[in-house]
């Protein structure tokens, strides 16, 4: 059984390796002793903090496995980005170069600098080791956070987003960094996705341009990746849009890839959640559906997927999945099912 729980001092080391295994592109892990030590105080933090309305806490979470106690993965939600840095996006959107006397009309796709997601909440810094990459631990993995966030609704916004990882080769080059950089930063693409990872974004407000950047000035290859996702990430997007996220023309300063967003309340998974008082037996018929469930606790969060009953008052749950979760008879959960009825 795989349970997500709120991350601790002694995962320091997984999370290190789950950082080195990563790789570049993905910021928001870097491979950084202080930062990703700092990462876990602060995410402590987030969680022993009395929140009445979101601001900048973030909570780091850890799938382990409860046979071998391997810790197997790491997911992430930040309560409120660019409150206390500049959290910048390129919009992608159209401007019209019209002449009526000449008959011409030219419909131009531009690129503008941002912060217009600003103070929004923020799923993040999901990645599953390799060896755990079966069954429903991946959808396990990102679902729950939308259960965490709809149990939690005071500690996190309306508007939650996810930045996909956009397309970069074996050696973590950018077609569209190498644009960028070429004409305004002579910085090579994983440096400048590690300093912005550690927090150093001051050579963004710097040196990237100030003014809309015409996408036909771009390289084809520039062109060609702009809103596109690294093919290790397509299976998370799947994910997010069967959720109901979709991309309104943001993307990566970096890479390009896609932002996408849905409003919390819409979000498919929370939407479709109930919350329910349980009863505890000693097994579930194996014939009975899976469903994600948490507790509804902060500091001491328990998140699994396990089989249950539901009758007219209580969810039904097995003796080892109350026992992870930390319930007993009468306690709360919310649970969701793993997969919507088309």
């Amino acid at each position: 059984m795989k349970v997500i729980r709120p991350i601790q001092h002694d995962d320091y080391a997984s999370l290190h390796a789950i950082a080195q295994e990563s790789g570049v592109g993905f910021t928001s892990l870097p491979v950084n002793d202080v930062l990703l030590k700092s990462k876990i105080d602060q995410s402590n933090q987030a969680f022993a903090k009395d929140v009445s309305q979101p601001a900048d806490e973030s909570y780091l979470f850890v799938m382990q496995d409860q046979d071998s106690k391997e810790v197997v993965g790491t997911s992430g939600i930040v309560a409120g980005v660019g409150l206390d840095d500049a959290f910048y996006h390129y919009h992608l959107s159209k401007v019209v170069h019209a002449s009526r006397e000449l008959k011409i009309y030219n419909n131009v796709d531009i690129l503008t600098l941002c912060n217009d997601y600003t103070g929004v909440s923020e799923i993040c810094t999901l990645f599953l080791r390799q060896n755990a990459r079966q069954g429903l631990n991946g959808r396990l993995l990102s679902k729950f956070r939308f259960l965490f966030m709809m149990e939690h609704r005071n500690r996190f916004a309306e508007t939650i987003i996810a930045e996909m990882r956009g397309i970069s080769d074996e050696s973590g080059e950018s077609p569209f960094w190498q644009w960028l950089e070429e004409h305004f930063f002579s910085l090579d693409f994983p440096t400048a996705d590690y300093l912005t990872g550690i927090g150093q974004k001051q050579f963004i407000a710097e040196l990237m341009p100030k003014y809309p950047i015409y996408v036909k000035l771009l390289s084809k290859q520039a062109q060609s990746v702009i809103g596109q996702v690294h093919e290790k990430t397509k299976p998370a997007l799947q994910l997010l849009e069967q959720e109901g996220f979709s991309c309104r023309g943001y993307i990566d300063i970096f890479d390009a890839g896609p932002t996408v967003e849905a409003n919390l309340k819409h979000i498919r998974t929370a939407q479709t959640s109930k919350k329910m008082p349980i009863k505890v037996v000693d097994n579930i018929d194996a014939s009975q559906d899976h469903f994600f469930v948490i507790n509804t606790e902060v500091q001491d969060f328990r998140g699994l997927c396990t089989q249950l009953v539901v009758d007219t008052e209580h969810a039904i749950i097995g003796q080892q999945a109350a026992e992870a979760l930390g319930v007993t008879d009468g306690d709360n959960i919310r649970f969701a099912p793993t997969h919507f009825r088309t």
